[in-house]
């Protein structure tokens, strides 16, 4: 379970990349331009598939307009694949634990994690969102 969490967190940590360079690309200027095509470019380095993956990525033989709608679109859903995984990853977190490095035994006063910490993260969630909509419908 513990490899399960670490690669989660990779997984995590790769989802976030993805969505932050989506977002670079979206103004369309010419670093973001020359930055997407150097990046789709490095794909090609994989061997058998990675000329038709640049392709399929572009939406044709160059970065042009369909190359942004689908960048557009990836960098829209990929936050919702984010959370999704994030709550995964909670999961996993709250079911192994963290690391203990001092080597104490941490067996002693566990409580479970229904209902206990679902309950806790919920409430935190609520109130964020309740936060972030009062801010953002207060002082548009």
């Amino acid at each position: 379970m513990i490899k399960e969490t670490w690669n989660i967190g990779v997984i995590l940590l790769l989802l976030v990349m993805a969505t932050a360079f989506m977002g670079y690309v979206l103004p369309w200027g010419q670093m973001s331009f020359w930055g997407a095509t150097v990046i789709t470019n490095l794909l090609s380095a994989i061997p058998y598939v990675g000329s038709t993956l640049v392709l399929w990525i572009w939406g044709g033989f160059s970065v042009d307009q369909a190359t942004l709608a689908r960048f557009f679109v990836f960098h829209f859903i990929l936050p919702f694949i984010i959370m999704g995984t994030s709550m995964i990853h909670l999961l996993f977190l709250h079911e192994t634990g963290s690391n203990n490095p001092t080597g104490i035994s941490s067996n002693t006063d566990k409580i479970p994690f229904h209902p206990y910490f679902s309950y806790k993260d919920l409430l935190g969630f609520t109130v964020m969102l309740l936060l972030l909509a009062l801010l953002s419908l207060l002082t548009p």
